[in-house]
């Protein structure tokens, strides 16, 4: 056997049919037993499966603790990029992909753990050839850019060693293994495939095709250059120049928002934002149509919780675990929103899209932005949602009824894992880190003419500031 785990091919039980290892037959044993199976009624399917794998627990674990980081870093890549993805959909498929990434990451470490692997050692293992991959793929220039990078060129490459792995790996002694690798398959085939598309309408809208080629045999040369996804394959040469050695990463501050959009800068009061009220104030209309719009900007959400993953990366898996799974949530939320305003009988773009509190949010430091959302916004929430649910419920409004349901059950969850998120981010009390949230918000929306410069953090309100940015 190599040191590596290969035996050269031949399935392990021949082993011990051979001379080395004798068998000790009792004739009338044999026989009996031969009987017995001939008497036996019923024909099972056959198990098929070889006793056999390339790899054994040493090798396995080197190859998936591997893929547990480039999945870990996928997911971090695609928070990093949720502020500065314009089109709408591509912003709301990037929540939902983060999480496939994150939960890969998550099934590969349980595997790991199986596999006598410490969550410390999981945890803290660091790779700079991967490292310097992904920050490479980060750097991509645009939007087409960055799909290219993360869909055509990683997560092929890692759909194709998945595979690879399922099919060479012991069937038998690493079943769990091959399972946790076909559960993450049946997030990437989707994925995978969404991705395809949406670069081909990229270039089916005028994007240059030949530059996107350029960029992926780069980025295909990079990989290549540290033996692909297991680190075995045969190494080439790395490109050069790379973008990141003249031009480190930085993620974006702005939100982004494609032309389809009007947005409101300065207000997350939609009845300021419009110019007039749309509905009478404190009717149902008017509350059932501003709940709507605020799930179908919860777009916001998606760039805050993407943005924090990233800004803490490395931190805390658990916690980066729980942003991403937040992310998937509200980008449903948003993918609801959007729903129901076609429901009700609006084009969602005819109605302007709010940035205030993801303009705020976007170049603050993690606790603050974190805190804001959390203790404000989807606090802020709750105070009000059970009211609408039973308003929904008496008005026989099945839609908003059904939807509100779910979201409710959510935005509970977010606000008890957000309390642990934020502990990770920060070790200030909650009243200091309260009050200071409200002082950096209370000056950003000075900033954008949103409340004058005579108010100040004891004449706004939470309620205010709830109102203002509009969670």
């Amino acid at each position: 056997m190599s040191s590596n785990g290969e035996n050269g091919g031949a399935p392990i039980q021949d082993d011990f049919r051979s001379e080395q290892f004798p068998v000790a037959h009792r004739p009338e044993e044999r026989e009996a037993a031969r009987q017995r199976r001939g008497a036996f009624p019923y024909r099972f399917p056959k198990d098929r499966r070889q006793l056999h794998g390339d790899f054994d627990v040493k090798e396995n674990a080197r190859r998936l603790l591997r893929f547990f980081y480039f999945e870990r870093r996928l997911m971090q890549a695609v928070g990093a990029w949720t502020l500065a993805i314009p089109e709408f959909e591509v912003k709301v498929e990037a929540g939902r992909h983060l999480f496939f990434h994150a939960d890969a990451a998550k099934n590969l470490r349980d595997r790991l753990y199986e596999q006598e692997t410490s969550l410390k050692k999981i945890d803290d293992y660091r790779d700079e050839e991967i490292d310097r991959f992904i920050d490479e793929l980060l750097s991509a220039e645009t939007t087409p850019e960055f799909l290219v990078g993360l869909h055509q060129v990683a997560g092929k490459a890692l759909e194709i060693a998945y595979r690879h792995h399922i099919d060479t790996t012991d069937s038998m002694a690493d079943a769990p293994t091959i399972r946790q690798l076909k559960r993450i398959l049946l997030d990437y085939e989707p994925m995978l495939e969404w991705g395809e598309q949406a670069i081909e309408a990229y270039i089916d809208g005028g994007v240059d095709e030949q530059r996107l080629a350029t960029w992926r045999w780069h980025l295909q040369e990079l990989l290549r250059s540290i033996g692909g996804i297991t680190g075995s394959d045969p190494r080439g040469e790395a490109p050069i120049p790379l973008r990141i050695d003249s031009k480190p990463f930085e993620r974006g501050t702005v939100p982004m928002r494609d032309t389809r959009f009007q947005t409101l800068k300065t207000t997350g009061d939609y009845d300021v934002g419009d110019g007039a009220p749309r509905f009478p104030k404190e009717t149902y209309a008017a509350e059932r149509l501003r709940f709507v719009r605020t799930q179908r900007d919860e777009v916001d959400a998606i760039e805050a919780f993407g943005t924090f993953l990233w800004d803490i990366r490395f931190m805390d898996f658990q916690a980066e675990y729980d942003l991403a799974r937040i992310t998937w949530d509200e980008t449903r939320h948003t993918e609801m929103g959007h729903r129901v305003l076609q429901i009700m009988g609006y084009d969602p773009f005819e109605l302007p899209n709010r940035l205030t509190g993801s303009t705020c949010r976007g170049p603050m430091e993690p606790a603050y932005a974190m805190a804001e959302i959390n203790l404000f916004g989807e606090v802020g929430v709750l105070k009000t949602i059970g009211g609408f649910i039973k308003d929904a419920e008496k008005r026989n409004d099945r839609v908003l009824y059904h939807v509100a349901d779910f979201i409710r059950s959510d935005e509970r969850t977010h606000v008890r894992k957000g309390q642990d998120i934020i502990r990770v981010m920060t070790d200030m009390g909650m009243q200091d880190l309260e009050l200071r949230t409200r002082e950096l918000f209370t000056e950003c929306l000075v900033s954008l003419g949103a409340i004058t410069k005579d108010m100040d953090v004891f004449t706004v309100s939470r309620e205010d500031l709830e109102e203002l940015i509009g969670e």
